[in-house]
């Protein structure tokens, strides 16, 4: 019996491995795996959708040039990345909004699961939908372009990659990536970095090729108005970033051709560590004391008398070599000292005493050298310079 135990337990040991093998090893893995890639029409509501469509374009728009097909990169195809502010990108008719955010907000506001799933997959705060969508700009997609879509199902959001045919109404953010497709009022994201191959699901549409989709690049910076094709007449608009068109300008002083394909931006480049190392200070030696702040005063040095000694630096202990100072130096230009004798003219003249004014000041006049001693008491009409005026 024991042994009959035991090959049966080693049976189903067996047994539960293939199956793990079986649901985890399934699919290839790495760069040679396949996934599933949504072809999605213009109006095509695709699979789960959150809402009904809020799409309000009126004319079909003309896509942008295609560029002539790159070769795929080994094991995939290739990707044109375009800036998000990039002239072109985007279309749209001149004071018509194509989206209708305030559909889109009531669709929502009527469903908490979906507004809650919606927030979640669009990476905001469940109560802050409504003014997200409300900063959000329509404009309709120029180039056919692939993005991370999703669905709603069971109460959720689901994921999947998307490529989004041209003339598709969405609603982008303020660094020009696409946040909402309005045929079907699902969130948007950047399309992720899948390595491998794609398996295109859905039917083409005339004009469609793997290697002519587009990959918007958010912007680091925010932007404050669109330049966008007006797809009645080919001509350019500036749209507000935020506005349902009321406000777009036109501008006839653009001369970009709009027929040619926005310019692509090459791949951003891995990081890697740099080959030399930052160029810094050396560190302080150990030994240095810690730098006080301090202002000195320096004075435009007079003429030494014979055989005084130099002056002699800042009193204190000696710092080593190399350490850090918090030193500001302020250089004045010193009054004569009242020991050191001015030197007599060449030629004396009378010298009329002049009584000084009674503020202080750094043009105050200095007495003759040659003064008499003897001078009568009482007031003389001579005042002798105020203690202020050695300060000076």
């Amino acid at each position: 019996m024991p042994s009959t135990l035991r090959r049966i337990a080693a049976a189903a040991a067996v047994l539960s491995v293939g199956a793990f093998a079986a649901g985890c090893g399934g699919g290839a893995s790495g760069a040679d795996s396949r996934q599933d890639l949504n072809l999605q029409p213009i109006a095509a509501a695709g699979p789960d959708p959150f809402t009904q469509s809020t799409a309000d374009s009126t004319a079909t728009p003309t896509p942008a040039a295609p560029a002539a097909p790159r070769s795929p990169a080994p094991g995939g195809r290739s990707t044109r990345i375009v800036s998000g502010a990039a002239p072109g990108l985007y279309g749209g008719t001149q004071s018509v909004a194509s989206c209708d955010v305030e559909k889109q907000i009531r669709f929502l506001g009527g469903d908490r699961a979906k507004n809650r799933a919606f927030a979640d997959a669009a990476g905001i705060d469940p109560g802050s939908v409504a003014s997200f969508l409300r900063g959000l700009t329509p404009v309709v997609l120029r180039n056919d372009t692939r993005v991370t879509n999703h669905g709603f199902r069971d109460g959720s959001a689901t994921s999947f990659q998307s490529v989004l045919q041209a003339g598709t109404a969405v609603l982008v953010d303020d660094h020009g990536a696409p946040r909402v497709r309005c045929a079907c009022g699902n969130p948007l994201k950047p399309p992720n970095a899948h390595q491998g191959e794609w398996n295109d699901k859905g039917k083409p549409w005339p004009g469609y090729h793997a290697d002519r989709v587009v990959v918007v690049r958010p912007t680091t910076v925010v932007i404050n108005n669109f330049i966008i094709v007006n797809i009645t007449n080919n001509t350019w608009i500036e749209r507000k970033t935020g506005d349902d068109g009321r406000r777009d300008r036109e501008r006839p002083d653009i001369q970009i051709d709009p027929d040619k394909p926005p310019v692509t931006l090459p791949p951003s480049p891995p990081a890697s560590p740099s080959t030399s190392p930052p160029i810094s200070s050396p560190p302080p030696s150990p030994d240095c004391p810690t730098p006080t702040p301090t202002v000195t005063v320096t004075e435009t040095p007079s003429p030494a008398a014979p055989g005084s000694a130099p002056p002699s630096d800042q009193p204190g202990a000696a710092t080593p070599s190399g350490c850090p100072t918090a030193t500001t130096t302020v250089t004045a230009t010193p009054s004569p000292s009242p020991s050191t004798p001015s030197p007599s003219p060449s030629t004396p003249s009378p010298v009329e005493p002049s009584i000084p004014d009674s503020s202080p000041s750094g043009d105050m006049p200095s007495l003759p050298t040659d003064m008499p001693t003897d001078l009568p008491s009482g007031d003389s009409g001579i005042v002798p310079p105020s203690p202020e005026s050695e300060n000076v």
